[in-house]
C-alpha cells in the first residue's frame, strides 16, 4: 500500500454568491505524479491555493502526516513540505539563482551585522542545480535565463525546503517542445527520489505521458478519477465535460453554396519562390495543416493585409479584390482571429465594449465622437450572442479566461458582416469545454454561409472539425483531403511533401 503523504477531505470554498469548490477530496501518495486536470473554472487553481494556504477553506479539513487543519498558512505549508511552481513565474530577474532560491531565507554570515552570506547560499544551490541538470550556475542572474531554465530555478527552490509535494501549474505553457521533454525528465526524476508532484495542465497528451493518476474537476466537485492503465484522451475529455469526444464536433446543416474564396497563385514574402492555390466555398470549414513552417501563418498574414503580395490574387465570389492593408481586408469582409490573441487580437486594457467595437469604431462615430450608447448596445449583443462569461462590459480584456478573451476576439468581427474568415489556431492555450463553444461557434458562421478557413496543428483538432482539408508544405499547398481521405497519415504524408497520388484512403 503506497504511502499517503496529504489528503483534503470535503473541502468547500464560498465566496459570495460563488461555490468555487463543493466537498473536493484528494489524496496523494509518496512518489506520484498526480494529474489535475478540468476546464477553466473547474476550481484546480482554488483547491491548490487552499493546500499551499494562500487562502482558507470554508469547510474541510487538510491533513498532513496524520495532523488534521482546518486551515494552513503558506509558512506552514512550506514547513510541511509543500512547495507551490506557478505558471507566473515569482523570480526577482536583477538577482542572481542562488539568492532566488533562498529568497526570504538568506544565510547570514556571523558577527553583529548579520551579513548576507551568498557564498554559502551558492554553496548550496550548485548540488541542486546538479541533480536538475541545470546548464546554468547560482551565480547567473535570473535575467540572462530563458523561461525553461527559471523554471528550474522554482524546482530548486522547493528542493531547497526539502519539498515532499510540488506543485506544478500550467509548466510547460511557455516552453517549447524539447524542453518540455527535458521537463518530464526532471519530474520522472523528481518521482525516483520519493518526492510527489500535482501536475495541471489543459495539455492532455502531457499527463499521458507522466501521470501516474488523474484526479477531474468539474464545477468544483470531483468527478471522477482515472488509474494509470484507465488513461486515454478520450476518458479524460469524457469527465472533463461530460460528455464523448465525437460530441465536440458539429456536421454542417446543408452542403456548400456556390462562391467563396480563392486563392490563385499567391506568392508570400516568407516563401518568394513558392505560389498557393486554395479554394474555401461559402458554408465550409477548410482546414488548414502543416509542419510549423509551412507558411500557413504567412497565408493568412498576407491575406488579411499584414504582410505584402508579392504575386497571385485573391478572388471573393468570383470578383478579384485588392488586398494592401488590414483596412482594405476589412472592407472586402476578409478577417483573421490572430494565433496570439492577447498581442494581436486584443488590447488588453480595454474594456470588452471597447475591443468589440474596435475594428468598426466609425460606425459608431457621430461628429468623431464614440457614440457609447449604440457601443454598449452592439458590445452587450456579442456577450449574449458568444456567452462571454463577463459581469460587465466595462470588464477589462486582460481579466477574462482564455476561451472568452477569444470569444471577444471573435465579437469583434461578427459585429460586422464577415464573407471569409481566417482561425489561426483558435483554441490553442483554452479548455476543452471553450474548444466545443468555438467549435459551435465556426459552425454556425459557416451555416451562414462564411468561408472559414482554420489553421490548426491539432490532428484532432483538423481531422474531427474540417469538411476539407489542404495542407501546405515548404510555403505551398501539398494537397487537399475529402472527409472520405481523413486519417492522421494522409494529412502527415502530405505535411511532409508526399504526392498526392501516393496516398491511402482513410478507413472507414
Amino acid at each position: 500500500m503506497a504511502e499517503t503523504l496529504l489528503e483534503l477531505a470535503g473541502i468547500s470554498k464560498t465566496y459570495p454568491g460563488v461555490r468555487a469548490l463543493d466537498d473536493v477530496n484528494l489524496r496523494v501518495y509518496r512518489g506520484e505524479v498526480l494529474g489535475l486536470i478540468g476546464e477553466n473554472g473547474a476550481g484546480k487553481s482554488t483547491l491548490m491555493r487552499v493546500l499551499a494556504g494562500v487562502i482558507a477553506p470554508s469547510e474541510g479539513v487538510i491533513r498532513i502526516g496524520g495532523d488534521d487543519h482546518a486551515r494552513m498558512t503558506v509558512s506552514e505549508a512550506t514547513r510541511a513540505g509543500i512547495a507551490f511552481v506557478h505558471q507566473e513565474l515569482n523570480l526577482f530577474e536583477n538577482l542572481d539563482v542562488a539568492a532566488n532560491v533562498f529568497i526570504g531565507r538568506e544565510k547570514r554570515m556571523g558577527g553583529p551585522l548579520k551579513l548576507v552570506d551568498n557564498a554559502e547560499m551558492r554553496a548550496r544551490v550548485t548540488p541542486l542545480l546538479e541533480r536538475l541538470g541545470a546548464d546554468f550556475t547560482p551565480n547567473t542572474l535570473v535575467e540572462n535565463l530563458s523561461i525553461a531554465q527559471r523554471q528550474m530555478v522554482e524546482i530548486a527552490k522547493a528542493l531547497s525546503i526539502d519539498a515532499r509535494v510540488i506543485i506544478m501549474d500550467e509548466p510547460t505553457s511557455s516552453l517549447t517542445i524539447s524542453e518540455t521533454e527535458r521537463l518530464l525528465e526532471v519530474i520522472a526524476d523528481l518521482k525516483e527520489h520519493g518526492i510527489s508532484v500535482i501536475y495541471i495542465s489543459h495539455r492532455l497528451g502531457e499527463i499521458m505521458t507522466c501521470a501516474d493518476r488523474v484526479v477531474v474537476l468539474r464545477d468544483g466537485r470531483t468527478v471522477g478519477e482515472l488509474a494509470r492503465a484507465e488513461l486515454s484522451h478520450a476518458a479524460m475529455i469524457r469527465l472533463m465535460i461530460g460528455r464523448d469526444l465525437k460530441a465536440l464536433y458539429t456536421p454542417p446543416q446543408r452542403p456548400p453554396q456556390p462562391g467563396g474564396c480563392d486563392i490563385i497563385g499567391l506568392v508570400t514574402s516568407a516563401f518568394p519562390d513558392r505560389q498557393i492555390n486554395l479554394s474555401v466555398r461559402r458554408g465550409e470549414i477548410l482546414g488548414l495543416a502543416g509542419l510549423v513552417g509551412a507558411g500557413r501563418t504567412s497565408l493568412a498574414r498576407a491575406a488579411f493585409g499584414i504582410d505584402p503580395l508579392l504575386g497571385g490574387e485573391i478572388r471573393i465570389d468570383n470578383a478579384p479584390v485588392g488586398v494592401a492593408s488590414p483596412r482594405d481586408a476589412i472592407r472586402q469582409g476578409i478577417y483573421l482571429v490572430p494565433e496570439d490573441r492577447k498581442k494581436a487580437g486584443l488590447v488588453l486594457e480595454l474594456p470588452i465594449r471597447e475591443n468589440v467595437t474596435l475594428a468598426s469604431l466609425l460606425n459608431y462615430a457621430q461628429m468623431w465622437l464614440v457614440n457609447s450608447a449604440a457601443e454598449r448596445k452592439v458590445a452587450k449583443e456579442q456577450v449574449r450572442r458568444l456567452s462571454i462569461k463577463a459581469p460587465s462590459i466595462d470588464m477589462e480584456a486582460v481579466t477574462l479566461s482564455g476561451g472568452n478573451q477569444q470569444k471577444v476576439v471573435l465579437g469583434k468581427w461578427l459585429s460586422m458582416q464577415p464573407r471569409v474568415m481566417f482561425f489561426d489556431e483558435p483554441t490553442r492555450g483554452i479548455d476543452v469545454g471553450a474548444k466545443s463553444e468555438i467549435y459551435l461557434l465556426m459552425r454556425h458562421l459557416a451555416d451562414q454561409g462564411v468561408a472559414i478557413v482554420m489553421i490548426s496543428s491539432d490532428m484532432e483538432e483538423v481531422i474531427g472539425v474540417s469538411d476539407r482539408v489542404a495542407v501546405m508544405h515548404e510555403g505551398t499547398v501539398s494537397g487537399v483531403l475529402e472527409r472520405e481521405q481523413f486519417s492522421e497519415y494522409n494529412v502527415l504524408r502530405l505535411a511532409i511533401g508526399q504526392a498526392p497520388a501516393t496516398m491511402e484512403a482513410a478507413a472507414p
